[in-house]
């Protein structure tokens, strides 16, 4: 990884997942989705194309989920459970990764997340992507 994007490190909850990336777009693809999985997930998510995503601890620690069409491939920590990225169904040479897995970083940094519809998936539909909504985070005082 030899270019002059920001190197992110990450881990997951328990620390034995350990990777490095770049993010495709910085924080412009930060995102939540509507699909049955991803709302109940709940993450944030954030893109980086998959050569840009180095582990340099406990990959093998990593276990997939995969549903419905079986394109979107889902990696959790065995240890801790905390998912930490999927292979992309919209773009499957990309990786959405948790943001909450980026050191400094948290879902509560960003005020405004688009929520993008999955349940309508852009690819089941001819529509392409399309947004379903804003979710707000406004710090109390």
């Amino acid at each position: 990884m030899s270019d002059n994007r920001n190197q992110i490190d990450a881990a997951c909850h328990c620390g034995t997942v350990r990777f490095r990336m770049r993010l495709t777009d910085g924080f412009n693809t930060v995102r939540r989705c509507t699909c049955s999985y991803c709302r109940m997930r709940g993450a944030v998510a954030v893109s980086a194309q998959l050569g840009d995503i180095e582990f340099v601890g406990g990959r093998d620690n990593l276990t997939l989920y995969t549903f419905n069409t079986g394109s979107a491939k889902h990696y959790f920590c065995k240890t801790c459970g905390i998912y930490t990225h999927h292979q992309r169904r919209s773009n499957p040479e990309q990786f959405g990764v948790n943001v909450a897995c980026l050191d400094g970083v948290s879902p509560f940094d960003f005020p405004e997340v688009p929520v993008l519809d999955g349940v309508s998936h852009p690819k089941d539909t001819d529509a392409g992507p399309r947004l379903a909504g804003i979710l707000r985070f406004d710090p109390a005082s």
